[in-house]
């Protein structure tokens, strides 16, 4: 039983606890000797082939790596074009297709590749592969810690609330938010209000002195932006007039709220709260367990991968 298979068939890339298989088995259609040029056979030969070099040359397609070089007014390849550049430069170089395509490969596609194993710079290729499904799967996993304890934080209401996102980026706020605030609509903590009944001395002046400490950042927030902004050679003069008299309405200040709360959302997934303390929900094996609402809903907070590159190998040569 090689786990290298198990993971393959389970259709994931292999955990940080699973053992490090070599690649599989390989596929039972061996490469042919086909041209690149030689597309007249493609149907047949899609209904041929393993289905698990279809899947894999299906996937190498549908990235967002180029599986050639074109000129910029050449028109895109179609899938079928994309499909048949891929066979056929598995078929003739595998070794240049796995070192040029590796970052678009997952685990259960190195079974494709079984037989080049021996060859020193595929089985380093092949490890990579591995290495970065793993890898893959403990970024899965911590993301979704990450946003179990962010729902459970929003259903708290406190570390969402608008005073508290003001206080962990008071610049941020004042964009979407503060500047366009009346008076009445302001929050308690921006008002010099009289202390309340029953309210202390202290706490009225601890209040004060954390508002200053707020505006006290924001000043200084204001100032290295305004710094950035002065060493850009190009400024458009007409959309900064533009700007200067804007007071959007009511619909478009719910539309800046809930940007700036899914900035915050999303500041808070990325671990960029310095004073949080990650460790109690990356560490937390509770959240392992929590339901997760939807994927859907997931990845509204997540970005996409990267684009994997090709890398750039230079001539055409095993």
């Amino acid at each position: 039983n090689n786990p290298w298979d198990q993971a393959g068939a389970a259709g994931r890339d292999p955990g940080p606890g699973d053992p490090s298989p070599h690649w599989g088995e390989p596929p039972r259609t061996p490469p042919s000797p086909a041209g690149p040029g030689d597309q007249s056979g493609d149907v047949e030969e899609e209904e041929e082939e393993e289905p698990a070099l279809r899947a894999m040359l299906s996937a190498v397609a549908g990235s967002r790596v180029p599986v050639r070089s074109q000129q910029k007014d050449e028109p895109d390849l179609t899938e079928r074009e994309k499909l048949s550049i891929l066979r056929a430069l598995y078929r003739e170089k595998p070794l240049v297709f796995l070192e040029r395509f590796r970052g678009s490969l997952r685990a259960e596609h190195l079974a494709c590749f079984r037989h080049l194993r021996g060859d020193y710079r595929a089985d380093f290729y092949c490890a990579e592969v591995a290495e970065a499904g793993r890898a893959r799967a403990t970024r899965t996993r911590l993301r979704n810690k990450r946003y179990a304890a962010l729902r459970q934080l929003i259903q708290g209401g406190e570390y969402f609330s608008d005073e508290e996102m003001r206080a962990r980026d008071p610049l941020l706020y004042e964009q979407y938010i503060g500047q366009y605030l009346s008076e009445e609509d302001q929050a308690p903590s921006l008002q010099q209000s009289p202390p309340a009944a029953g309210g202390t001395l202290s706490s009225v002046l601890l209040q004060a002195y954390h508002e200053q400490l707020l505006r006290t950042r924001l000043h200084r927030q204001q100032e290295e932006e305004d710094a950035c902004l002065e060493e850009e050679e190009e400024d458009d003069d007409d959309d900064e007039e533009a700007g200067d008299g804007w007071e959007p309405d009511a619909e478009e200040k719910g539309m800046l709220r809930e940007e700036f709360t899914s900035r915050m959302y999303q500041r808070f997934l990325d671990g960029k709260d310095p004073d949080f303390d990650y460790s109690e929900v990356d560490d937390n094996p509770e959240l392992d367990n929590l339901d997760i609402v939807s994927r859907d809903a997931e990845e509204r907070y997540f970005d996409e991968e990267e684009p994997e590159e090709a890398l750039d190998t230079g001539p055409d040569e095993e």
